[in-house]
C-alpha cells in the first residue's frame, strides 16, 4: 500500500490518545509492520517505517515516513 493511502487509512486517529496497541490497529490496517512511537532513535532510514508523532499529552497529532 503506498505512502498516501496508509495516511489515508489511519487520519482518523490523529487527535486520539496514543497507547501501545494502536501500532498493532496500524499494522492490521495497512499491513505495514515497521510501525514507531516516540523519538526515533535510529540511524537507518526506511522509507517503510511508520512513525506516529505525539503532543506532550500523549494524543497522536501526525504520522511520519522513514
Amino acid at each position: 500500500m503506498p505512502n498516501e493511502e496508509v495516511l489515508q487509512q489511519i487520519h482518523h486517529l490523529i487527535g486520539t490518545r496514543y497507547v501501545p496497541s494502536v501500532e498493532a490497529y496500524i499494522t492490521e490496517l495497512t499491513g505495514r509492520t515497521h510501525v514507531r512511537s516516540g523519538p526515533v532513535g535510529t540511524t537507518d532510514h526506511r522509507p517503510e517505517r511508520l512513525n506516529i508523532d505525539q503532543d506532550l499529552t500523549g494524543n497522536i497529532v501526525s504520522f511520519h515516513f522513514g
